[in-house]
């Protein structure tokens, strides 16, 4: 989708601290984070909806590994997540550490991407 800022990531036209890429999904620090290290889950393919997604087991298999290494690295058990897919419409998970427990800076993008990607 020519138009789509999600793609426009994928296809490196637009900079993003990015966390994890594979064949088919890539993540991202979130440029407005809720808490350090909130990181977008997105189908590098274009879907509207997550719901969309064909092989969304290996989509959630994604989530929940990147999930697990937010929980080793900004101190708090609990991460958040949202299916989303209103602000972009390109289909995409929130994930971000408890916002009330998180240890870390949320606008230290670099340092929170490594952090995550050194957890992985």
């Amino acid at each position: 989708m020519p138009d789509c800022l999600f793609c426009k990531i994928i296809a490196k036209e637009i900079p993003s601290e990015c966390v994890y890429e594979d064949t088919d999904f890539m993540a991202f620090l979130d440029i407005h984070p809720r808490s350090p290290g909130h990181v977008q889950v997105i189908p590098k393919k274009h879907f509207r909806w997550v719901w969309d997604v064909p092989n969304i087991g290996d989509y959630f298999a994604v989530v929940q590994k990147i999930a697990r290494a937010m929980q080793n690295t900004f101190g708090t058990e609990a991460v958040w997540s949202k299916v989303m897919g209103d602000e972009v419409p390109h289909a995409h998970v929130w994930l971000f550490p408890n916002v009330n427990e998180a240890v870390g800076d949320k606008n230290d993008f670099a340092g929170n991407a490594q952090k995550i990607r050194e957890k992985l």
